[in-house]
């Protein structure tokens, strides 16, 4: 709607984002107490820069914030007054780079951008929905550089790996090194994807640079003990995979698939 205003892109469609991803909206009243919050999402957040449009605090701690434009304004451009309003807020739980405020938003009810201020390379990026309260608290005690330094230490053992297994392995936590978002791995039919791709899984799980990993597979071929391998690992979680992977494919001939 071109003649929409800020006010109800906010409580049309921001609102409700928020409120799918499982925050309490709630206005700022003075002398708030943060720490009574648990998940709540708070309009107008005094800073020393102005007031934010949404405070995300997950108990007590103020891990988020918001800027909102109507819904015919570029979100992306406007990320610059969320970090306005992370350089301002008081009393936070720490500073990163000059922010206050870790997790910084900006949204036109459409498009959400996101960026993590503790990341020195301020590379902001497009999500599809608000992160919900558990994943920011997950997020603001996740130490996702000891993960990174697990994988340039801990060499690839399995002695099953072809040579070009291992450098495709390498290539991939290369590029999550370097902050990559996004890759394809390509290998031709027989050069052992599925062996290639479960091994990855494994050393992600074993770092701790993921702790949930969906995998696509295929349905089981019939004459082939266990199809396609990963339809034992449909939905791959840290606690099963790092004991599965290796009991099911330790065992297999050199080459592996």
């Amino acid at each position: 709607m071109p003649n929409e205003s800020e006010y109800r892109t906010r409580k049309l469609r921001i609102d409700r984002l928020l409120q799918a991803a499982g925050w309490t909206i709630i206005p700022y009243t003075r002398g708030m107490d943060p720490t009574a919050l648990g998940r709540h999402a708070v309009e107008e957040w005094p800073t020393a820069n102005g007031p934010a449009d949404y405070a995300l605090v997950v108990n007590g701690n103020l891990l988020g914030v918001v800027e909102a434009k109507k819904v015919d304004v570029g979100a992306q451009n406007v990320l610059q007054q969320a970090k306005r309003y992370a350089q301002g807020a008081p009393d936070t739980i720490g500073a990163w780079n000059g922010y206050r405020i870790p997790f910084l938003y900006s949204t036109n009810g459409e498009l959400i951008y996101y960026l993590d201020a503790r990341n020195p390379q301020n590379l902001s990026r497009q999500i599809f929905a608000f992160h919900t309260p558990d994943a920011l608290e997950h997020f603001l005690h996740d130490n996702k550089e000891a993960g990174l330094h697990w994988l340039q230490r801990t060499p690839i053992d399995n002695p099953f790996l072809r040579p070009y297994q291992q450098e495709a392995i390498q290539a991939v936590e290369a590029g999550i090194r370097n902050g990559q978002r996004q890759m394809l791995l390509a290998m031709a039919t027989g050069t052992g994807k599925t062996f290639t791709t479960v091994n990855l899984v494994y050393r992600m799980l074993s770092s701790g640079c993921a702790k949930r990993i969906p995998v696509s597979g295929r349905p089981e071929i019939p004459g082939r003990p266990g199809g396609d391998g990963f339809c034992l690992l449909r939905y791959a979680a840290e606690d099963q995979v790092q004991r599965r992977v290796r009991d099911v494919f330790a065992a297999l001939p050199a080459g592996g698939f």
